[in-house]
């Protein structure tokens, strides 16, 4: 029993040491695991944080491309933002004085100006931009450089470019440069003409017609030629010449036509000295019949219209309404007559002068005063120039401002013109039709070196364009009648007229 008791002990103690290295055992197993779960754990953290910063390189490698590129423009458009705010346009000053006195007036406000807002984007950019509205751009004010010095006027410079068809050549005042088959009475009827010593659509045709006579009583067939043809040729170079003086009248362009034409049915056998004699003879029968009977005609049924009491209004100077007057003044009529008359011809001084000669009572006033006077008057006469196949009145340059007057004034209008004076032209305007007269009637009355300095101080002025119209046009709807050797007509008649008198 004392034997197996130090056995016993000695089993115990290996007993227990096997305990104690199994236990130390465990515990260095428990450390290792403990360390390999630390080292674990590292890991998987490195790991993490690696992914991380890889993806974060990742996204700024993506960044760099295009959001870069635009981060860069959005801070250029903020910049220039701040520039052009810092140099505030004339626009923005208005309205910041603007401003500023809506402050003074309401008081002061809270809202002050913000810096643009770079999260909002261009819209074709893609770039930041300011969230206010961007401002208008002005261009800087630019110096202006002085003036150039005038140049001098020249006849291109004063011509008015709204007329510029009009402007022929001057018209000529002298017989110099005249061709040598221009008659000599031909020379001086263009002089006249030209120097309005002969003055009128009457007055200039009748003239003509009988410097024609005179042209064809001295002229010789040349050998080798018939009269119908060569006489033709030797006349437009008579009708050239007058052309050059002043331009042909609707009357004196029909008459020439129709001598054109009788010339040239004369039969080319006709012994030259009868042809001349039946030329000569159709003249006077032409100048006759087309103007002077005509002419009594219109002023016999003229005076049909005025009355005792009558205030006749009548504008310038016409051959036809002065001898109507002063038929109805012989037939015993009491009435009185307002000479309405303008710059630069005063043509109508001539016919106050003719009338009050006759006895009759005359008032003269101009065109300025045309309002008042007009206001008298029971009826209005005037005189044409032509009538165009429109029904257009076509007189000189005043005409139309008396018809609308008058017409306002619930006046009848009443034309005097003789069938010679018609046209198959048209005319809706003065601009498309007219004559020009030369620029030096205008200037100022006086005496003759002041009239002189006058002319020479506005001619060389470099911006004064001169503008002497000569005739305008009258609308069918401001003329009540047309008074013709065919009769009392309205203007719309008036081309059925013209058919009817180029066919007798």
């Amino acid at each position: 029993m004392e034997a197996d008791a130090p056995s016993a002990s000695a089993a115990g103690s290996s007993h227990t040491k096997s305990e104690d290295s199994h236990h130390s055992r465990s515990e260095k197993t428990q450390k290792l695991q403990e360390n390999n779960k630390r080292n674990t754990s590292s890991d998987t953290a490195n790991g993490v944080k690696g992914k991380i910063e890889k993806s974060a390189e990742e996204k700024t490698e993506k960044i760099s491309g295009a959001e870069l590129k635009k981060r860069a423009k959005a801070e250029k458009a903020a910049k220039r933002a701040q520039a052009k705010q810092e140099q505030p346009t004339p626009l923005q000053n208005v309205s910041r004085t603007n401003d500023t006195k809506d402050k003074a007036g309401k008081g002061p406000t809270n809202q002050a100006s913000q810096p643009p807002d770079s999260r909002s984007q261009h819209r074709r950019t893609g770039s930041s931009s300011a969230n206010a509205q961007r401002p208008l751009q002005l261009r800087p004010a630019q110096q202006q450089a002085p003036a150039p010095a005038p140049e001098p006027p020249t006849s291109e410079t004063k011509k008015v470019a709204l007329f510029n068809h009009l402007y022929g050549t001057p018209r000529r005042t002298t017989i110099a440069g005249a061709g040598k088959d221009v008659h000599p009475s031909v020379l001086a009827l263009g002089l006249q003409m030209s120097n309005y010593v002969i003055c009128g659509s009457n007055a200039r045709c009748v003239s003509t017609l009988l410097v024609f006579k005179r042209v064809i009583d001295a002229y010789i067939t040349p050998p080798g030629t018939s009269l119908p043809r060569h006489l033709t040729i030797h006349l437009s170079a008579q009708i050239d010449y007058l052309v050059s003086c002043r331009p042909l009248s609707v009357s004196m362009g029909n008459a020439i036509r129709w001598l054109k034409l009788l010339i040239s049915r004369i039969d080319p056998d006709t012994p030259e000295a009868r042809a001349k004699h039946e030329l000569c003879l159709a003249i006077d029968n032409f100048i006759r019949e087309r103007i002077t009977v005509a002419g009594q005609a219109i002023a016999t049924s003229a005076c049909s219209k005025i009355q005792d009491g009558d205030v006749i209004l009548t504008f310038a100077k016409s051959s036809i309404v002065e001898r109507t007057l002063a038929e109805a003044y012989r037939q015993g009529k009491k009435f009185r007559v307002i000479v309405v008359d303008s710059r630069p011809l005063h043509e109508g001084r001539n016919l106050a002068r003719a009338l009050v000669n006759l006895g009759l009572r005359v008032q003269y006033a101009l065109t300025h005063t045309l309002s008042h006077v007009v206001q008298d008057a029971t009826k209005v006469f005037l005189g044409a120039h032509a009538m165009m196949s429109n029904g257009r009145l076509y007189s000189r340059i005043g005409t139309a401002i008396v018809a609308m007057l008058a017409k306002e004034a619930a006046i009848p209008v009443i034309v005097l013109c003789e069938s010679i004076k018609f046209t198959d032209k048209v005319a809706l305007d003065s601009i498309a039709i007219n004559e020009i007269a030369p620029p030096e009637e205008l200037g100022f009355s006086g005496t003759e070196t002041s009239e002189q300095d006058s002319q020479e101080k506005w001619r060389d002025a470099p911006y004064l364009q001169p503008l002497n119209l000569m005739y305008d046009v009258t609308p069918e709807e401001y003329i009540h009648v047309v008074i013709t050797e065919y009769g009392s007509l309205p203007p719309v008649s008036v081309p059925v007229v013209h058919r009817l008198s180029t066919n007798t």
